[in-house]
C-alpha cells in the first residue's frame, strides 16, 4: 500500500476559509521504533486514517502529518515510521537514518509484536539507546504491544509487557491494530499531551524572557540639556557671589 504523505479527515483539519485568520498549530513530532514486522506501518496507518490494511510495501521511512484537537487545542501532527531494527552481535544494528529520526522526536512509540520475542528483546535497548540520544530524560516514551489479537501464537505475555514498560517508566498498551483502533489512537493520543504540556509549560518562560525590559539608552540630548542647565546655574551662583 501506497500511502499518502499529508492525511486528515475534515473534523480533525484548523478550521479556516470564512473566519479570521488562525494562529499556527503547535508542532508535535513522533517517531515510532520497533523491529522488523511488528506491524509499525499499521499502527501508523491505523492512527492516521482509522483503517488497517494487512499488506504494505517495504517501509521506507515516510513522514506522515495530521491535525488532532488536544484539551481543546488544535495541534500539528507529525509521524515518522522507521525501519525495522535489529541486534548485531549484542548491541543494536541502528543507522544514521533511525538516529536523525529519534533526535528529531518529540516523542516516541517503541513497537513490539507478542508474536515475537526477539521483538520484544529489543524494547530496552531501543528505550536505552533513546535515552543516549536525549539526555535530558524529557522525552515522552510510550510502548505498544502489538497483534494482540494472535494469541494462538503469542510467545510474549502481557504482563512481561507491562512489567518491563513500568520498570522503565513507560506507559503500556497492548493493541489489535487489526482489529481495534481506541488503543492506537489512545497511545498517540496520550503523547501528544505528554509534548503538548511541555511545551506550553516551557513557553511562557520563554516569553517572560523575552518580555523583560531591556534597559533603556540614556538620552543623549536630555544629558546635554541637563549638562548646560547645571553648568548655568553654577555659573550665576559664581557671578552673584
Amino acid at each position: 500500500m501506497r500511502l499518502t504523505q499529508s492525511m486528515c479527515t475534515i473534523a480533525e483539519c484548523a478550521p479556516g476559509g470564512d473566519g479570521p485568520a488562525t494562529a499556527r498549530p503547535r508542532l508535535v513530532k513522533i517517531a515510532v521504533v520497533g523491529g522488523s514486522g511488528v506491524g509499525k506501518t499499521a499502527l501508523v496507518v491505523r492512527f492516521l486514517t482509522r483503517r488497517f490494511i494487512g499488506d504494505y510495501e517495504r517501509n521506507a521511512g515516510n513522514l506522515y502529518s495530521r491535525h488532532i484537537q488536544v484539551d481543546g487545542e488544535m495541534l500539528a501532527i507529525q509521524v515518522q515510521d522507521t525501519p525495522g531494527v535489529q541486534i548485531h552481535e549484542h548491541s543494536l544494528d541502528c543507522n544514521e537514518q533511525l538516529n536523525r529520526c529519534v533526535r528529531w522526536a518529540d516523542a516516541l512509540v517503541i513497537v513490539f509484536s507478542i508474536t515475537d520475542y526477539k521483538s520484544f528483546e529489543l524494547l530496552s535497548h531501543l528505550y536505552h539507546h533513546v535515552r543516549q540520544l536525549h539526555p535530558g530524560n524529557m522525552v515522552p516514551v510510550v510502548i505498544v504491544a502489538n497483534k494482540a489479537d494472535l494469541l494462538h501464537i503469542k510467545e510474549v505475555e502481557p504482563q512481561q509487557g507491562l512489567q518491563l514498560a513500568n520498570m522503565l517508566g513507560c506507559t503500556f498498551y497492548e493493541v489489535s491494530v487489526s482489529e481495534n483502533y481506541n488503543n492506537v489512537f489512545n497511545a498517540f493520543h496520550l503523547l501528544c499531551k505528554e509534548v503538548n504540556k511541555q511545551q506550553i509549560t516551557s513557553t511562557p518562560e520563554r516569553r517572560r524572557t523575552s518580555l523583560i525590559p531591556r534597559p533603556k539608552s540614556p538620552n543623549m540630548q536630555d544629558l546635554k540639556r541637563r549638562f548646560k542647565q547645571a553648568l548655568s546655574a553654577k555659573v550665576r551662583t559664581v557671578t552673584s557671589v
